[in-house]
């Protein structure tokens, strides 16, 4: 499978906001937006004019970051989105978040959206009690999310590295038997990723 595997935070730089990719680090002065505020390479600090199919096509680079997500998957979710009858880019974002890795991340059970990949990738997460290693599996509202015997102990060393989770209301998470529970699909207002969504349709769809 293709991936991503030259540094993270160059893509933060290049967006010029904290794209919160590597955990922890992203919230102390260590991070590469805050000691170098302009974009990676030669030109980075040189002023960049940009056109509206720019400025569409850098909020897209931008959403498919954030859920470290290569540009053939997260396409298909646009295309699912489209024919959907609801709003297109809410439905996307739902999507999204709806996936197993992005879950364990929302949980608090992962620092970031990679390690999470990695935890449920190494077969460590079970759905509704069954073991589940597909990090794009679409999960459904109420099912429940565990992290296996197994990786309880990694899992909870990783925990006492990062700072206070704030588990979004549609979610619900017990950090002491690191379970938790999809209560319901998030609107758009529960989803706290800021991204102007309407933007990315509007790429796609010229």
């Amino acid at each position: 499978m293709a991936r991503y595997t030259e540094p993270v935070c160059r893509l933060c730089r290049a967006e010029g906001t904290k794209l919160f990719l590597k955990g922890e680090r992203c919230n102390t002065g260590k991070c590469a937006v805050v000691r170098r505020a302009y974009r990676p390479g030669q030109h980075g600090q040189a002023r960049q004019k940009v056109s509206e199919y720019g400025v569409r096509l850098k909020e897209k680079q931008k959403m498919r970051r954030i859920y470290g997500i290569l540009e053939k998957q997260f396409y298909k979710y646009y295309d699912i989105a489209s024919r959907s009858k609801s709003v297109t880019g809410e439905h996307m974002l739902q999507q999204l978040e709806l996936r197993l890795d992005n879950l364990v991340y929302r949980l608090g059970f992962a620092p970031s959206r990679s390690m999470a990949r990695q935890i449920v990738r190494h077969g460590h997460v079970l759905v509704n009690g069954r073991r589940l290693d597909i990090p794009s599996a679409q999960i459904k509202a109420g099912a429940t999310i565990v992290i296996n015997d197994k990786a309880k102990a990694f899992v909870k060393t990783v925990r006492e590295g990062m700072g206070p989770t704030l588990v979004p209301a549609w979610l619900n998470a017990d950090h002491d038997n690191l379970a938790g529970t999809v209560l319901s699909v998030p609107t758009r207002g529960e989803i706290d990723t800021s991204v102007q969504e309407n933007l990315v349709i509007e790429f796609y769809a010229r």
